[in-house]
């Protein structure tokens, strides 16, 4: 039922026989359209979203009313605001489609069950949010540590999918700088 998320968990754990059969017990599709939210902020977050089609963002507005994005999200991707799903606050963030988007949603209050019946996805979880969190605190390091067009030249080579699918002043947010000055590395990379 769900193929790219089962291959994706084969990837970092095994799965008993029958599996499949017990996701679809859980899990659930969802389709949204170019700028959906998944989750505005002020909401709770109930969700943790696996992209099997599209792409998503998540980001904030911060006091001067500019976004701030702090995570982007591909096919065989998780996004979510894990501080909002554990603790049940209202999020800072939104999570919003910047393509049209098909993903898997575990919601928050079958997780626990879900786990009960397929151990296996807790060491999978586990695996997938240690990867996030190195990801976030070597992004964090590369916006302290390095110029603006060290971390465009990382991120372009280290996601070339990215650069050619989200929009300029969205990569430019993420990286930390405005779209004028990624305008500016880009032309000095092509001239």
């Amino acid at each position: 039922m769900f193929p790219e998320l089962t291959a994706h968990i084969r990837k970092f754990t095994s799965l008993p026989e029958g599996a499949e059969a017990i996701l679809a017990d859980y899990l659930e599709v969802r389709t949204c359209r170019k700028k959906d939210f998944l989750l505005k902020a002020g909401q709770v977050c109930n969700g943790n979203y696996f992209i099997i089609k599209g792409c998503c963002r998540s980001f904030m507005i911060t006091e001067k009313d500019t976004e701030l994005i702090n995570h982007f999200a591909i096919e065989y991707w998780w996004i979510t605001d894990y501080f909002s799903l554990e603790s049940q606050r209202p999020s800072e963030y939104s999570i919003q489609a910047i393509e049209d988007t098909e993903c898997v949603v575990l919601y928050r209050n079958c997780q626990d069950a879900l786990f009960e019946k397929l151990p296996e996805l807790e060491r999978y979880f586990r695996i997938i949010s240690q990867k996030a969190l190195a990801a976030a605190l070597q992004r964090v390091t590369y916006i302290f540590m390095h110029s603006g067009e060290e971390r465009y030249e990382h991120f372009r080579q280290s996601f070339p999918e990215f650069v050619q699918r989200v929009p300029q002043y969205m990569l430019a947010s993420y990286l930390g700088f405005t779209p004028e000055f990624l305008s500016k590395i880009r032309a000095k990379r092509n001239g």
